[in-house]
């Protein structure tokens, strides 16, 4: 039985015939219906925005609050020649929204630079020492784009100074805001905006429609990759937004974007969000996590093609040095976090960290553990530890981190993710509040975060075009998923681990009638899991794989789940077993303590040993998993551990030291050779003469060990001080009568079953 990671919450709105005739008069496929009243877009309004948005739908620019007064301030400083400075971030909605708002007031004639901080050096937001510095340059105004609404010391200073800011943003807004020239934000309190989860990028182009007097569709590319990297909402205006951008991405003459594309391999002509997400946005947003952003926004807005390609070839390295540093960091997290056991909440700090990829970090955290996690770089000459945090769906981290605010150097965020600095000597007090407050929400952490699946699919009803006209939906993100489709009662066919380092698992889902291909990125871990169940439920995204002009239907696995009590084949693979020490709630059976020695490294509170009659009825409920560490010397031995424990997941390794099955019985003269050779020398010094003998006897060295124990249990030998001695006077008895002689055959019949038998043979012996 494996429980899935996320909990999935099946999707079976009632359809309504309005949706239906909708569809049909619009050449729509029926089989999107179902897809489309799950997602609550059932009218024909609703509808006809959904499939076909409009840029005449996008709001009024002036609806923002504050909006008439900057533009009129922009336009003031242009027609003056004043110096304006935009102040960006260095995160791909940074550098989009620093090269929209550049390029808009260059149409318009503005005299305009960009800075972009350097995450190390300046931090996130406003920053007064670099306010200085642009202010002693020269710098008549300065106007923020995906950031400042936190920037209360620094836009102070600037107005000490005599100069504006105009501050854009979309940013969680604080309890106290900033009062700069302007303020544009879509959720401002003042304000009656009718969309509020625009990204940076969506702010800052609402500012350049305003100036340029109409809609620059030109910029769309860019708002397209700032929104979508931001991971923002993509419905209502955003989705408007997106579509059209992503249209004109594939036909863009962008030369920076081209390139990145080139190197990203991104097919424009099949271009879509999920390209975007995984492509470009990664490679923009890398070069701020590990160094200087504004290589970015040159990219975005050069007009050289030989620096379009080197800027994007510099991008592409900087990506790859983020890989490297991610997976590095990630690793030795993972690893404190099985040091730290169970917890509500993993709060990691550790010095010399990349504090720009530790959002990353956290994410995979999240992934293993389903618990929020805050992963820190402490500067041990400051004393500061400074990172990121990421939550799941049953925390708002933005909220919990409020509670501790008081103990706090400073933080900002929103419900999934924040970023924080926090004085070293209180991480241990901070990590415990939150502890606390978390188990105070008694939250079941065992059921995973929702995952909603769409269940009334069958794979009788999959083909191409199907999958295909599911596009019609997109462009997916945020609040609009990709629709994840859910497939039971199957089982895997072959199944094999693929890629270099065998990390991705590929297989056929078969059912009684069709079978449908799957293929599992990072899955290549569970390929035993996987192709041993036979009650297997799999949920995922379905695409088309095309190969040599051939389409066929595929499913990118996201979760499965087994319904059924699962039985491994780790039969005398003892190489494997540090794999089996990880499993969590598992105990480990020994039958024979003599075998002790060969499993030491097995923690002792997990080790149930057999001979010591230990109550296996105590630990029922608790062990999720056994692993049967040796051989038994009767099967029913193994069937009354897995009754009693009742457990799901049942892990064979059956070590076997004497190999009986194997080795099989001596012969009644080999039995006879080893009697008269006692009779011939009356005294043998069996502590160093058993290699001798097996040799002599053509045996293996256990077998001589127990052709001797079984002389001496018949009486027919007497050992003493490791000498063993022939008897003077002998009853004939018969081998079969020696209790070490039928221990034996009782043991060659078990292990000839439960080492050689067929794995499913096993299976249906130990649970039918």
């Amino acid at each position: 039985m494996k429980q899935s990671k996320f909990n999935w919450i099946r999707s079976n709105e009632p359809i309504q015939e309005e949706l239906i005739n909708w569809l049909k008069a619009h050449g729509l496929s029926e089989q999107l219906a179902p897809l489309l009243a799950n997602r609550k877009i059932t009218s024909a309004e609703g509808l006809t925005e959904y499939f076909y948005p409009t840029l005449d739908s996008l709001h009024d620019p002036y609806k923002l609050y504050d909006m008439d007064k900057a533009v009129s301030r922009l336009y003031e400083a242009i027609e003056a020649g004043q110096k304006i400075v935009i102040y960006g971030d260095y995160d791909a909605d940074g550098i989009t929204s620093t090269t929209v708002m550049k390029e808009a007031i260059e149409l318009v004639g503005g005299d305009v630079s960009y800075f972009l901080p350097n995450r190390f050096d300046h931090g996130y937001g406003p920053n007064i020492a670099v306010y200085e510095t642009l202010i002693n340059e020269g710098a008549e105004l300065i106007v923020t784009v995906d950031n400042g609404v936190t920037g209360h010391e620094a836009i102070e200073y600037a107005k000490s100074r005599g100069v504006d800011v105009i501050v854009t943003d979309h940013h969680e807004l604080p309890q106290e805001l900033p009062e700069p020239y302007a303020l544009i934000h879509p959720k401002h309190p003042k304000g009656s905006y009718p969309f509020g989860d625009l990204a940076g990028v969506g702010v800052a182009f609402k500012v350049a429609t305003a100036l340029l007097e109409e809609v620059p569709v030109e910029l769309l590319d860019l708002v397209a990759i700032g929104t979508i990297a931001d991971l923002v909402s993509l419905t209502g205006e955003n989705r408007t937004l997106v579509k059209h951008g992503l249209s004109l991405m594939k036909q863009t003459d962008r030369i920076g974007l081209n390139a990145l594309m080139d190197i990203a391999k991104i097919d424009k002509s099949s271009l879509t969000s999920e390209s975007v997400g995984f492509g470009i946005g990664p490679r923009l947003n890398a070069i701020g996590r590990i160094g200087d952003a504004t290589p970015g926004v040159a990219l975005m807005s050069t007009f050289d093609e030989e620096e379009a390609i080197e800027l994007a070839s510099f991008i592409q390295k900087k990506n790859e040095e983020r890989q490297a540093i991610v997976a590095s960091i990630s690793q030795e997290a993972l690893a404190i976090v099985d040091q730290m056991g169970e917890q509500p909440i993993y709060l990691i700090a550790k010095e010399g960290w990349n504090e720009g990829v530790l959002g990353i970090v956290a994410s995979q955290v999240v992934q293993k553990t389903n618990k929020p996690s805050i992963i820190l770089s402490i500067n041990p000459a400051t004393g500061m530890a400074k990172g990121s945090g990421r939550s799941i769906e049953q925390i708002n981290l933005y909220e919990l981190l409020s509670e501790v605010n008081d103990d706090l150097v400073k933080f900002g965020g929103h419900h999934m993710a924040a970023g924080m600095t926090i004085e070293q000597d209180k991480l241990t007090s901070i990590q415990e509040q939150l502890r606390q407050r978390i188990l105070e929400l008694d939250i079941d952490f065992s059921k995973g975060q929702p995952l909603e699946v769409e269940d009334y699919l069958s794979l009788d009803q999959l083909d191409v075009a199907f999958v295909e006209t599911i596009q019609a939906l997109g462009p997916f993100g945020t609040d609009n998923p990709s629709p994840i489709f859910l497939f039971e009662n199957g089982k895997s066919i072959g199944a094999k681990a693929i890629g270099t380092d065998q990390k991705h698992l590929k297989f056929q889902y078969q059912t009684p009638t069709t079978t449908l291909d799957v293929i599992g990125f990072g899955y290549g871990p569970q390929l035993m899991e996987v192709e041993s169940a036979n009650e297997l439920a799999i949920v995922g995204e379905l695409a088309v794989n095309e190969w040599n002009g051939n389409k066929k239907v595929q499913l990118m696995l996201k979760d499965y789940g087994i319904n059924e009590t699962q039985v491994f084949d780790y039969r005398e693979k003892l190489h494997l077993l540090p794999e089996l020490l990880t499993l969590p709630n598992t105990f480990y059976v020994l039958f024979d303590g003599k075998n002790l020695n060969q499993f030491k490294d097995i923690p002792k509170e997990h080790l149930l040993m057999i001979s010591n009659q230990v109550s296996l009825s105590s630990y029922a409920g608790i062990a999720q998993s056994v692993v049967f560490l040796d051989c038994p010397d009767e099967e029913q031995q193994l069937l009354e551990v897995v009754q009693a424990l009742q457990v799901e997941r049942v892990y064979l390794l059956l070590y076997s030291k004497e190999q009986c099955y194997l080795n099989g019985m001596p012969s009644r003269e080999a039995f006879g050779k080893l009697f008269k050779l006692v009779q011939t020398k009356q005294e043998i010094d069996v502590r160093y003469k058993l290699h001798d003998l097996a040799k002599f006897l053509n045996v293996e060295f256990h077998t001589i060990i127990f052709m001797i124990n079984v002389l001496f249990d018949l009486k027919f030998v007497t050992i003493e001080n490791g000498v063993m001695s022939k008897v003077t006077q002998t009853n004939f008895t018969p081998l079969s009568a020696s209790n070490v002689f039928q221990r034996r055959e009782r043991k060659m019949k078990t292990e000839k079953f439960l080492l050689y038998s067929n794995i499913a043979e096993l299976e249906k012996w130990l649970f039918q």
